[in-house]
């Protein structure tokens, strides 16, 4: 297929371009490259995806509306990932996610109607669960409890691709990933910050006094399960994409002592705003209909984070 890629130089972005192009597909990647946090590091990822055949970059913006419309013309599928990302962020800087998260994905919704693409894949997030403390967390529960600006934004993104679905028929899967973590990640998340910390004999700061636990999500899942939703195309559903286990915070700090050899410094803090204390998906659906089986655990997947981390930064 002919699959637009937005966000191709995040993380996941990454990480789906690669998966795409192994199998055969043609990717047109879209990225503003902005500096949410540091671009070197989105650029060295696009360096590796140039020498990619199959791959086409477009440095642009999905709030550039026709530099969106010239990159999806004639594609297959439309993989929308570009978005600010996290709950925090978010706190400070709101115009900036609603114009993003908001508008941003009006534009590529809007755009898909247009050209009329067959399908269009998008993200979503466990952040729309918000308050609910219903365990697991099942696609079918409430969502109308936001506790985070990122998650509404989310939340949105749903509600506006279930109304372009009911009024022109448009094709529409969002996946709600649960903390997703692995190789070439995210500088602002607690796996990035903590090896950086503790390899560099810094202190980690441990919000939530520890008590914490999460859904962690290894890359490479997240991406079968990404790819299985461009293949399914279903006319209008909603994934929960996550280990389908949960585990405390503490625990992830241990796997990362051991990864880095090393134990660090902590540093204990209150629960910062947006957070919650515990996330956990019900994958019944996401199998039953997608295929999709998680296969990596925190023990197997941290140690492969430390050492790209090791081998990025020559350590």
């Amino acid at each position: 297929m002919n699959i637009l890629l937005t966000g191709v130089a995040g993380f996941i972005g990454f990480h789906t371009a690669n998966a795409l192009l192994d199998r055969g597909d043609t990717v047109i990647g879209l990225d503003n490259l902005n500096a949410y946090y540091d671009p070197t590091l989105k650029e060295a990822r696009l360096k590796l995806l140039r020498k990619r055949e199959g791959f086409t970059f477009i440095h642009g913006d999905i709030l550039d509306r026709p530099v969106l419309a010239d990159a999806m013309k004639g594609v297959d599928r439309v993989c929308h990932l570009a978005a600010l990302a996290g709950v925090r962020y978010a706190f400070d800087h709101p115009a900036e996610y609603i114009d993003t998260n908001i508008r941003g994905f009006f534009h590529v919704l809007d755009e898909v109607r247009v050209q009329n693409v067959p399908g269009l894949i998008y993200a979503s997030s466990s952040s729309v669960y918000g308050g609910n403390t219903k365990m697991p967390l099942a696609e079918s529960d409430r969502t109308d409890d936001q506790l985070s600006l990122y998650g509404q934004n989310k939340k949105d993104n749903e509600l506006l691709a279930h109304t372009f679905h009911h009024l022109y028929g448009t094709h529409v899967t969002g996946l709600r990933f649960f903390t997703v973590y692995g190789p070439w990640g995210r500088p602002d998340m607690a796996l990035f910050l903590f090896t950086d910390a503790i390899l560099h004999d810094r202190p980690i700061r441990i919000f939530g006094e520890g008590k914490m636990q999460r859904d962690f999500t290894f890359i490479d899942d997240i991406v079968a399960g990404l790819v299985a939703s461009i293949d399914k195309n279903y006319p209008e559903e909603i994934f929960n994409l996550g280990c389908g286990q949960t585990e405390e915070l503490m625990s992830y700090v241990d796997a990362i002592e051991n990864a880095c050899g090393k134990e660090g410094k902590k540093e204990y803090l209150p629960m910062q705003p947006g957070d919650v204390v515990r996330t956990e998906s019900d994958l019944t659906k996401a199998r039953a209909m997608l295929g999709f089986e998680p296969k990596t655990k925190i023990k197997d997947g941290i140690p492969r984070f430390v050492e790209w981390y090791r081998e990025y930064y020559e350590l």
